[in-house]
């Protein structure tokens, strides 16, 4: 895998849209905060326009986000948002560009397609929080300070306490390659061209407004196609917006647990990555390990 380079004072950083429109505002304030650690920031052409639910047409999304992976002089790419559309450019992408000049691709929901198909071509990225999380919380949030502290070079070390959910964990210890992401966007690339899974690799889930038969469903997708019987360890991230269904046998994520119960690997709920305030920036594509304790959740990445 090619790791970006991390990042330095005066480095460009450029905005796109590769799916959902996006206020003007939260680009802009998420543009100042990328300022204030020293960056050089465009905002891409066609970063805010809107056709529809997209920040423009496919045309347009595609020159944006080319145009910033073949620049050698850009060294950040934050996506504003997530939303729905970055299909539309999967099967357009030339990465001879980024292989030459690597850089960090920043994002997640949707972005998750962006994940697999840079993972898919040996590009490390960052799963992280995009444009209207940074406008929203500031640059004091903690997550957004992790997501700066590794983007320019510290080494990526979470040490939780077991949340909510603790009772559900399979205790062990695993490593290997990280991948996965937003759930269903993640399951629409199954038996595509564009997504690999890494043999003993460590798949991270998260969702939001997915209703609980849906993700289980999803979850039984996963089984069905072979994921589970290659991986290491399960992290089950925010499942967010969604009232429990007294339909289903149990809970989302009792229903989870469920049908992993004939696998060994460990498996830690509640983790803080997804659609919330704690959305812990994760490396796509670079070995972790995790070790999941009766009530502690050790995470780390170099």
């Amino acid at each position: 895998m090619i790791r970006p380079p991390v990042l330095h004072s005066d480095d460009k950083a450029v905005i796109v849209s590769p799916a959902g429109k996006i206020d003007s505002l939260m680009v802009d304030k998420a543009a100042a905060i990328l300022c204030e650690w020293g960056l050089r920031v465009e905002v891409a052409p066609n970063a805010l326009r809107q056709a529809g639910r997209f920040s423009g047409f496919v045309d347009q999304r595609l020159s944006d986000l080319q145009t910033a992976m073949d620049d050698p002089d850009v060294k950040l790419i934050l996506c504003s948002r997530g939303g729905y559309g970055v299909v539309h450019l999967l099967d357009k992408l030339n990465f001879e560009g980024i292989k030459q000049f690597p850089k960090w691709l920043v994002g997640f929901s949707d972005i998750t397609a962006l994940h697999a198909v840079f993972q898919k071509n040996g590009i490390v990225s960052l799963h992280a929080p995009m444009a209207k999380h940074l406008a929203e919380e500031g640059s004091s949030d903690i997550s957004v300070r992790f997501m700066k502290s590794v983007l320019f070079g510290s080494h990526l070390k979470y040490d939780l306490p077991a949340m909510r959910y603790d009772f559900l964990n399979r205790l062990g210890q695993s490593s290997g390659t990280l991948f996965g992401g937003n759930l269903s966007v993640f399951c629409s690339l199954l038996g595509t061209k564009y997504v690999n899974i890494p043999r003993k690799g460590i798949l991270f889930i998260e969702d939001i407004g997915e209703e609980p038969y849906r993700v289980d469903r999803m979850i039984h997708q996963l089984k069905l196609a072979g994921v589970f019987d290659k991986i290491n360890g399960l992290i089950v991230g925010q499942f967010t917006d969604y009232d429990e269904d007294d339909r289903m046998y149990a809970s989302l994520n009792e229903s989870i647990m469920t049908a992993l119960r004939e696998y060994t690997f460990p498996v830690c709920f509640d983790f803080p990555v997804g659609h919330a305030k704690h959305n812990f920036p994760m490396l796509m594509g670079e070995r972790a390990s995790l070790n999941v304790k009766k009530k502690q959740i050790l995470f780390k990445q170099k």
